[in-house]
């Protein structure tokens, strides 16, 4: 038995290696920037509200990573820096910041329910018609609230989305070995997504509304959105449009189970050298990962699309993330795609190149359908993928 524990040890250091390598430093805290940035001086500000199942904690954390008992509510402010490149997180070591060169969090304003209705309701009349949508980010395993705003106000920046961003932030630790309190907090959260959902929908008026979720995340969406199929809308009366999932850190075989009860598209962003989700994979008794799926497996992704699953392979697509499991807003070509189908009136989800198309057409704009059904399944060959960084 002491054997067998050594050598489980072993193996979990073994698998954690490259992602302990990777997420060295300091948990980031969301401290306000008390520097005075002209408006020259930065090269935007992204406007974000904050719907979390969080504890609420003083700042600068503001929202741990414990379960909190109900939905909280914030609005906050991130400047951009004007020497912003796309795919990248300028951030400090320590400390808020300097608005010339990070991204600097600006205000945080707690919000009750009702006041943060009536602010998103005036926030989209006030609108053109164009920019009334609502954009609703679900972050992944091992992410604090600090990491997952200032990430969601990088994609909202550098994707062009000109609509209402809603981050869902829910308790996760935000630590390597939290991997299965996480799991359970994405569980524990979904009853809330799927509220916080239908409160969009319901009471704030948008024309529509996109979900784009990460890792883990994607876990938490798809039961959110399954339960929501089986109480009998889980398109959300109409107003849900595109489901992205990217790097989803989700079972195949669940996977499958999920999606014969949502019987809607959703697009999958993979990367079959994905090193975050090896680990999941080895952690989950050696179950390929969703977001891990190869090219090369032509009879997994027939059944999947059978299913509704789009899937864009991003692996012959580099960025500047060591784990690959960040592809989708690290690569600025594969950012910008997203809010350039994000524009479209059909959405990601119902338009867009077949497989084997060129991710650079994708963030061009092209449009292929087959008969009446339109796909988004695409490869990246070396050749293709070259022009995608």
């Amino acid at each position: 038995m002491i054997v067998l524990t050594q050598r489980l040890r072993t193996l979990v250091l073994v698998c954690l290696l490259p992602l302990t390598l990777a997420a060295c430093g300091t948990p980031r805290v969301l401290e306000l920037s008390q520097a005075s940035a002209r408006h020259q001086d930065v090269a935007g500000t992204v406007q974000i509200y904050v719907a979390t199942t969080r504890e609420s904690s003083a700042q600068p954390v503001w929202f741990s990573g414990e379960r909190a008992p109900r939905l909280s509510f914030a609005r906050l402010d991130i400047t951009v820096p004007r020497n912003h490149k796309p795919g990248e997180l300028e951030l400090p070591d320590s400390g808020p910041g300097d608005p010339l060169k990070h991204f600097v969090a600006t205000n945080l304003t707690r919000l009750e329910l009702a006041p943060v209705v009536a602010d998103v309701r005036k926030d989209l009349q006030r609108r053109p018609p164009s920019e009334r949508d609502v954009l609703v980010f679900v972050h992944g395993y091992n992410t604090n609230f600090a990491d997952a705003a200032y990430r969601f106000a990088q994609i909202v920046y550098d994707s062009g989305f000109k609509g209402v961003p809603v981050l869902f932030t829910w308790p996760s630790r935000g630590e390597l070995l939290a991997y299965p309190y996480d799991r359970e907090s994405a569980f524990y959260s979904r009853d809330f997504l799927e509220a916080n959902l239908r409160a969009i929908t319901r009471d704030l008026g948008p024309p529509r509304m996109d979900i784009l979720a990460h890792s883990m995340g994607t876990l938490l969406t798809l039961e959110s959105l399954r339960q929501a199929a089986i109480r009998g809308d889980g398109g959300f009366g109409g107003k849900l449009r595109d489901v992205m999932l990217a790097a989803p850190d989700v079972d195949l075989d669940v996977f499958k189970t999920q999606m014969r009860q949502i019987k809607r598209p959703v697009t999958v962003f993979v990367s079959a050298d994905d090193r975050a989700l090896d680990f999941s994979r080895r952690f989950a008794g050696d179950k390929k990962r969703l977001g891990a799926v190869s090219s090369k497996d032509t009879e997994t992704i027939a059944e999947l699309e059978k299913l509704g699953a789009r899937l864009i392979d991003l692996s012959e697509v580099s960025s500047g993330d060591p784990l690959n499991h960040a592809k989708f807003a690290a690569s600025p070509k594969v950012v910008q795609m997203i809010g350039e189908r994000l524009r479209q009136d059909n959405g990601i989800g119902f338009t867009g190149p077949q497989l084997g198309d060129k991710i650079g057409d994708i963030a061009g704009g092209v449009v292929g359908t087959v008969g009446s059904t339109v796909g988004l399944v695409v490869t990246a060959p070396a050749a293709i993928a070259r022009g995608v960084r």
